[in-house]
């Protein structure tokens, strides 16, 4: 029965922090989008960004809000800005 509780857990564990992640960019650095183009580009299709990282997947990672004042956390390919997930 422990061992039954105890792989539930892990179970439970791992699949809470891959919810929590975001994607994984596998874009090698010397093909990504300037920041500041990047920026640019974001700002232009209506999004205001409060902060601005690069995540733990190597993508580009903003919050802040879109065109209608809502806040938004959204993951960019930092090679294309394409939109790969929003939280």
């Amino acid at each position: 029965m422990n061992k039954l509780l105890a792989a539930a857990a892990m179970i439970l564990a791992f699949s809470t922090t891959s919810v929590l992640a975001g994607p994984t960019c596998n874009v090698p650095k010397e093909k990504w989008m300037k920041e500041a183009d990047f920026k640019a580009k974001v700002e232009a299709q209506g999004y205001q960004i409060k902060t601005f990282k690069v995540s733990k997947g190597q993508c580009y990672e903003i919050y802040g809000f879109d065109k209608a004042g809502k806040k938004v956390e959204i993951y960019f390919d930092p090679a294309t800005a394409a939109v790969l997930e929003t939280k």
